[in-house]
């Protein structure tokens, strides 16, 4: 079974694609996901990869986690289930 992991600090030039080259030093990358902000199009510097069983995520983790990745610290650890929000939680008042 797959792990994903979150991804913080990820420099915003970065791309899914380089990303998921890097990750694959630790095995076997089954997606990668950067998370973009809506308004502007840009990265917000997060993300998050998905590697294909538990040891190859634990690799990563230990491999990427407190490391330099092209000038910025990276935080990689398993990625917690989404919560649910409340309807209109993510609004901002006009």
């Amino acid at each position: 079974m797959s792990t994903k992991l979150y991804v913080g600090g990820i420099p915003y030039t970065t791309t899914e694609a380089a990303l998921g080259e890097s990750f694959s030093k630790a095995g076997s990358v089954v997606s990668t996901a950067i998370i973009i902000d809506r308004m502007t199009g840009r990265s917000k510097g997060f993300g998050f990869v998905e590697m294909s069983n538990d040891e190859e995520a634990q690799k990563a983790i230990e491999m990427f986690n407190g490391q330099d990745y092209e000038g910025r610290k990276l935080t990689v650890n398993v990625a917690r289930p989404l919560e649910p929000r409340a309807p209109g939680m993510n609004r901002r008042p006009m």
